[in-house]
């Protein structure tokens, strides 16, 4: 299968890289091409011109800022003309899509960590059977997938799309935490990395509820009671409910600007 990745930016390079990785031939646009040096060096085809890419390929992603989408698919409207295109652009409804084009459009929402084949993609369609088998293959190979209602999209947007930058926000927090009270740097991150992935796998492993794994390592009169007491002074859960219905409502504000 032939898969044209158009806007091989952060999001779109990542995607090219994993396809690359689980066998598929790979051609990827970017306006500076030179700018793509690492997908080459993978064996990616990177080129400026995006009707060349999608003509030859059975698949595309769309992979470019929501300002562009329109300019895009006008672009290649009449190449695209019933093949399956995976739009990863961020507020662009699916009726908006086949508004600018004839197409099979599936409206999905991976995040960064693409990268390390542990991505959380949100997907939606109204495409069924073999389609929808296609279309779970490809995303599979970014981490875990699901399906949908498209009304949940700018939400998960807001949520996992987004959700790698506050993760850090947190995880820089933590290793400044351990600079304070006097842990060598090196020391402070690895601690502070391996105690988010040990407790994310912990919760998907037991299915236990967040507040139960909290309850785990609190003590009465212990050390970490103190430490969650300052968290809840510092009103760390509705900063992070804040910062995710910040995000949702600018996705569905970037739906309005198309």
């Amino acid at each position: 299968m032939r898969v044209a990745v158009v806007g091989a930016g952060t999001i779109g390079g990542a995607i090219a890289k994993a396809l690359k990785k689980a066998g598929y031939e790979v051609t990827a646009t970017r306006r500076r091409v030179e700018k793509a040096k690492e997908l080459v060096e993978m064996g990616i085809e990177v080129i400026s011109d995006n009707r060349k890419a999608v003509e030859g390929a059975d698949v595309v992603f769309i992979a470019v800022k929501p300002n562009k989408v329109g300019e895009v698919l006008e672009e290649v409207s009449d190449l695209i003309e019933g093949k399956l295109v995976i739009s990863v652009v961020a507020g662009i409804s699916l009726r908006e899509l086949k508004r600018l084009a004839n197409a099979k459009f599936v409206r999905a929402m991976p995040n960064i960590a693409i990268l390390v084949g542990e991505s959380f993609t949100a997907y939606s369609t109204d495409l069924k059977g073999e389609d929808i088998e296609t279309v779970e293959k490809l995303l599979r190979t970014f981490g875990d997938c699901v399906r949908i209602e498209e009304e949940h999209m700018d939400a998960i947007t807001g949520l996992s799309g987004s959700g790698p930058a506050y993760v850090t926000v947190f995880l820089e927090a933590m290793v400044y935490g351990g600079l304070r009270v006097g842990l060598p740097r090196d020391l402070a991150k690895r601690a502070s990395l391996q105690t988010l992935l040990g407790t994310a796998k912990l919760l998907m492993e037991t299915k236990a509820h967040p507040a139960e794994v909290r309850e785990w390592v609190i003590t009465p009169g212990g050390t970490t009671i103190d430490g969650v007491f300052e968290l809840e002074e510092g009103k760390i859960r509705t900063a992070v409910m804040k910062a995710v219905d910040a995000a949702t409502k600018k996705s569905r504000i970037l739906s309005k600007r198309l």
